[in-house]
């Protein structure tokens, strides 16, 4: 992939974005460049088609979207910045009740960024780690966020992207400069 790639998106939001806005499409931070009747385009450099799982959409696959928050906004749920930290690998879906749990293997590069009870964003979807061992993690999907986002279409084996509890990134950082 030694050039980038211009993605489209058809959805009702398009209209209440403007260029130059930032969005999350996957949990991948991007501009919008471009916007027509019900689509917006975002332009994706060759890094993030490396590093994330955006280069693998194909027309049509339904995507997870949020706006960037406003500095004027009310805080409610997890930090979350659309900066993938790495790739996972959805290892099983399987119900509990309404809800339903997702395992997610993961490279041992994440290992400290990690956190039972800390938050995790998979595909842009900021969940709670459950349950945390040495190469998966486990959260519970509620029947809400499993109609409304991609989460519940994905088959065992599919890459996801994945962003790590922003607070952890940092007091692990902070502790490996104090090594």
């Amino acid at each position: 992939m030694g050039t980038g790639v211009r993605l489209g998106v058809r959805t009702a939001l398009a209209g209440e974005l403007a260029e130059g806005e930032s969005v999350s499409v996957n949990g991948v931070c991007l501009t919008v460049t471009d916007i027509t009747a019900g689509l917006f385009a975002a332009d994706i450099g060759p890094e993030t088609l490396r590093v994330t799982t955006l280069g693998g959409l194909q027309p049509g696959h339904p995507v997870n979207l949020e706006r960037a928050l406003r500095a004027d906004s009310r805080l409610g749920g997890h930090f979350v910045q659309g900066h993938v930290d790495g790739l996972g690998t959805v290892l099983e879906l399987r119900p509990e009740g309404d809800a339903h749990w997702l395992k997610v293997g993961y490279s041992a590069q994440l290992a400290p960024y990690l956190v039972a009870k800390g938050s995790v964003a998979i595909e842009g979807v900021s969940l709670t780690v459950a349950a945390l061992a040495d190469d998966h993690f486990d959260v519970m999907i509620i029947p809400f966020t499993w109609s409304h986002t991609s989460l519940g279409s994905l088959p065992a084996g599919a890459r996801v992207n994945l962003e790590c509890d922003m607070v952890g990134k940092y007091v692990a950082r902070a502790v490996q400069l104090m090594r």
